[in-house]
């Protein structure tokens, strides 16, 4: 097959092996830190005892994801050295400095403080702890500051110009807050931290499903929720921005998400593709299912257009994104899922509001709970089909409009870029695989209510009796 003698496919699909997969970690790390802040901060508040013990547990699987998202993430770092050297070469100044940011003011100080977070309950006072926990937080949102701004700089480049092949950076500052860096840090923000809600509340669910520790994950869920119904829809909103910013600025993308062969001009209603079968090779869809006057309505809030919306045949085939049903569908997924996680969100509140939402009512509503243990992996797929969409979409520029993906990559024999998405592949899938293993065996071993609060000059050691555990707890010996 031509794949796999393409040095520049296997290139690109070795990058989307090893994002894909590294993005599935920070992406419940960046959000699960906030809400172990929120419960370390109810802790000290309230001086409950039960946000100390979530706070223990939900930590454990925040240091999972940790681990793993470092170990793969190391490998996207390399492959600008090894499979895309010409394109480090030619943008390093700023696009190298940005990725040195990230590793030093980010990373380090997220990794700086987590020791701190993790065995440093009995070791420092509890404002201390909790400041650490706070810049553990920091560290990993800035992270997400750092990789989009990158990301959007590629999307946007601003900040500088090519001059003989080689990016001069005049304003570093215009090149971080380039045009698609707002809303591009704000979606991916609110992506990590609904996902990780929807995880939370779906192991939650799962719990309270199976009458293991209700008291305890009912609070969880509840606390959930609460902070799910400021997420859900901002989430929605930011995500209108985002493309709006497309239209402006890569209409061949909007384009292929919406696999619009033709140009819609101004004055125009226009319809929205609900469902189609993109032809590349026809230049059209051979099936489609539109709603008329509403692509106007969700780009510019009115039936008719005030911009001509461009079509694919605008451009020639070299000069647009391929796959386009990938890009449309994928576009389509992340739209579905985020109303759905929304839509969820709407119905469990109108149940709280209604009482069945108590500690002695809440296991009773298994319906609702499976939805919660079915939504907890979507907030994944959401991402990755967002990502998708924004590389996949960007083709055929490595840095749009100006450096060629082709023209990016590194002169290297195809056997030896298939030997090393070969390696990637089996490393990952071991690497997935113990991270599904080790993160079941957290989850069935469940919370440790045994566990002492620390003893400090502000909290008084609290002596634990078997009566005042969950009536529904079983020994950890009998959960193993």
């Amino acid at each position: 097959m031509e794949f796999f003698s393409n040095t520049v496919a296997l290139s690109r699909a070795q990058f989307a092996l090893t994002a894909i997969f590294h993005m599935l970690w920070p992406v419940l790390t960046t959000g699960m830190a906030i809400y172990l802040v929120v419960l370390e901060g109810l802790w000290l508040r309230t001086k409950n005892k039960e946000y100390y013990h979530h706070a223990r547990f939900w930590s454990k699987l925040y240091v999972l994801n940790f681990g793993i998202g470092v170990a793969s993430g190391l490998p996207m770092e390399f492959q600008f050295g090894t499979n895309w050297a010409p394109f480090s070469e030619a943008v390093g100044d700023f696009f190298g400095s940005i990725l040195g940011f990230e590793a030093s003011m980010a990373f380090m100080l997220e990794a700086g403080f987590l020791g701190i977070m993790l065995f440093g309950w009995e070791r420092v006072a509890p404002p201390i702890h909790y400041l650490a926990t706070i810049m553990v937080a920091f560290g990993a949102n800035l992270s997400t500051f750092w990789i989009l701004s990158a990301n959007s700089w590629l999307q946007t480049p601003a900040g500088g110009e090519l001059v003989d092949g080689k990016f001069i950076v005049s304003d570093y500052f215009q090149a971080i807050f380039n045009p698609f860096m707002l809303n591009s840090v704000l979606h991916m923000f609110f992506a990590t931290l609904e996902t990780s809600l929807f995880v939370i509340g779906g192991i939650s669910a799962w719990y309270l499903i199976n009458q293991r520790y209700p008291a305890f994950f009912a609070k969880s869920f509840r606390l959930v929720l609460a902070i799910a119904i400021a997420v859900a829809p901002l989430q929605i909103y930011i995500g209108h921005l985002s493309g709006e910013q497309v239209q402006h600025y890569q209409p061949t993308k909007l384009a292929a998400m919406e696999a619009q062969w033709e140009t819609i001009p101004a004055g125009q209603s226009a319809a929205w593709s609900a469902l189609a079968i993109p032809n590349e090779k026809a230049e059209t869809n051979d099936w489609e299912i539109a709603i008329p006057g509403a692509l106007g309505l969700i780009l510019e809030m009115k039936p008719k257009l005030s911009e001509p919306v461009l079509g694919l045949t605008e451009w020639t085939p070299e000069n647009r994104p391929k796959m386009i049903g990938l890009i449309y569908y994928s576009f389509r997924i992340m739209i579905a899922i985020g109303f759905a996680l929304a839509g969820l969100m709407a119905i469990t509140v109108l149940q709280w509001l209604r009482g069945k939402l108590a500690d002695n009512a809440i296991g009773q509503q298994k319906w609702l709970l499976r939805a919660w243990i079915f939504s907890a992996p979507l907030g994944y797929i959401a991402v990755e089909s967002g990502w998708i969409v924004r590389c996949v979409g960007r083709q055929p520029w490595v840095m749009y409009g100006q450096i060629r993906t082709a023209d990016g990559v590194s002169n290297l024999p195809a056997g030896e870029v298939l030997a090393s998405l070969s390696t990637y592949a089996v490393v990952y899938t071991l690497l997935f695989s113990a991270a599904l293993f080790f993160g079941r065996r957290i989850i069935c071993q469940g919370p440790n209510l045994t566990l002492p609060l620390p003893q400090t000059e502000e909290t008084v050691a609290i002596e634990t009796t078997p009566a005042e555990l969950v009536p529904n707890q079983r020994p950890v010996e009998a959960q193993q």
